[in-house]
């Protein structure tokens, strides 16, 4: 049976000895400063309600502080919630007794995190094998699936070398093979690449992206950079102070941000290499004119092909070629100009 995904609803988390006894106040309406300055707990997680699909990337996305590290350790139930479920195939994480969490999290979840967490005293072949071993998996078998997926992030003739011997970006390619080692459904990737260098942070993004067309996983990221998850997110939710501020395509997002808070973020976002003709492209009037433009093609490479051509009108094609609607150069340069109202919004501090 196909995976349904994660379905969180109506978390709640409040830090503190006591959590379970402010939920009402905060059902109520008690404000996260309140909680924190009469009464000494802190307000992780409020009323978090997002749909993360089956098969695609979900980015949780918000600045230091936004609860996304949070939200992302009740998948696996590292944390516990105060209030809410965490639904996974339709079974709440949250309710799961001690030995239906170690099973689902040994066979259904991997986590890849930001500082690679790797064994320094293995080397790269027992680092990627490490959860096969938990597992008792014999082996021979467990060291062809780990020289497998060691080849597939691009690290053979590694095998044997110590994580100290390895640059930042290879290390994470050794937590990325560890956790795809494991074949589990769902990969929680928690700042996974923050730490790496701007250039090698895009050739990581680009091996997920690769790797994910064919395994479809469920991935949950994790980010406070907007140009990451545009990138990478198939849905991307955006945290503020522990709640979901905005949720959505990075789309949406970018052509109709929510709030002054969203409108600061996107402000920067180079629109040309972000919005795909899809979404401002007419409906066909008449026979299709000009070249033919994929639905997904962003603005930049549209007006480029358009250019080469000497045209300044183009049709968009689906997947099979055919054509859907059509697209000229002026509505290309519009929506690649960030509105002047977006200018002047500053990013709010945490």
């Amino acid at each position: 049976m196909a995976s349904q995904g994660i379905e969180i609803r109506g978390l709640y988390k409040i830090f503190g000895p006591r959590g379970r006894d402010y939920i009402e106040a905060v059902y109520r309406g008690m404000s996260k400063t309140e909680l924190n300055g009469t009464h000494g707990h802190v307000l992780g997680l409020k009323d978090i309600n997002i749909s993360m699909p089956a098969g695609g990337i979900t980015v949780v996305m918000g600045l230091s502080g936004s609860g996304k590290s949070t939200l992302i350790r009740h998948i696996n139930r590292l944390i516990d919630p105060t209030a809410g479920e965490v639904l996974y195939d339709g079974v709440d994480i949250c309710r799961m007794n001690q030995q239906e969490l170690r099973e689902f999290r040994r066979h259904k979840t991997a986590m890849v995190f930001q500082k690679f967490a790797l064994l320094p005293h293995r080397t790269v072949l027992e680092n990627t094998l490490y959860g096969l071993d938990i597992q008792g998996i014999d082996r021979s078998v467990s060291e062809k699936t780990a020289r497998h997926w060691i080849d597939r992030v691009g690290l053979s003739g590694f095998e044997r070398h110590y994580p100290n011997q390895l640059s930042g970006g290879m290390q994470q390619r050794v937590g990325l093979a560890r956790a795809l080692t494991n074949d589990a459904d769902i990969l929680l990737m928690d700042e996974a690449y923050s730490a790496l260098d701007p250039l090698i942070r895009v050739d990581m993004q680009t091996v997920l992206l690769d790797l994910q067309k064919e395994l479809k996983k469920t991935v949950v990221f994790i980010t406070h950079d907007l140009d990451e998850a545009l990138r990478l997110g198939d849905k991307i939710a955006i945290l503020r102070d522990g709640e979901v501020v905005q949720q959505g395509s990075g789309q949406e997002i970018v052509l109709s941000p929510a709030d002054d808070y969203i409108t600061a973020f996107v402000k920067e976002v180079n629109r040309g290499r972000v919005i795909r003709v899809a979404t401002i492209m007419s409906p066909l009037a008449g026979p299709p004119q000009g070249p033919a433009l994929e639905a997904t093609a962003v603005l930049e490479s549209a007006a480029q092909t358009m250019t080469a051509a000497g045209q300044s009108v183009a049709h968009v094609v689906d997947t099979s070629g055919q054509p859907i609607g059509s697209i000229d150069l002026q509505a290309i340069i519009a929506s690649m100009v960030t509105p002047s109202s977006h200018l002047d919004q500053p990013i709010a501090a945490e």
